[in-house]
């Protein structure tokens, strides 16, 4: 199952790199970040009145309080930065190399996450990035 949900995480991806394209022409880009991330806001909220888990909210621990906000603030840096690069550059240049956070996130995996390293990850992230480059040059 969890495949699926991937991708549809990439289809969406995909789709928000178009719209965001289509969307931030003649905007600020800071302020087309703040925008788009008001809808996720009420819309994961809604998400989790609409399933009834706010109650979990009191058993999250300090640590993951901690990792979950350190990650706020990345998928914030991520995206101003995202919707800058989009609104100067092409989006067919532009998503690849935000795309090449897949081979950062798997090597932060096996140093930080010390998951296994094998052949077919390794494989796959040299693949990545040499189609990364490949398409941004």
């Amino acid at each position: 199952m969890w495949v699926i949900y991937a991708l549809l995480s990439a289809f969406f991806a995909a789709a928000t790199s178009i719209l965001a394209k289509m969307g931030i022409e003649g905007v600020n880009s800071n302020l087309a970040t703040a925008i788009r991330t008001v809808v996720v806001l009420v819309m994961a909220w809604g998400l989790v009145f609409i399933t009834g888990t706010q109650a979990g909210i009191t058993e999250i621990t300090g640590k993951s309080w901690m990792f979950l906000i350190l990650s706020g603030l990345a998928t914030g840096l991520s995206w101003l930065f995202y919707y800058k690069a989009l609104q100067m550059g092409e989006a067919s240049k532009v998503v690849p190399i935000d795309k090449f956070s897949v081979v950062i996130s798997m090597v932060l995996a096996f140093v930080v996450l010390h998951e296994a390293v094998t052949i077919k990850t390794v494989i796959g992230g040299i693949l990545i990035t040499i189609g990364t480059f490949v398409l941004i040059l």
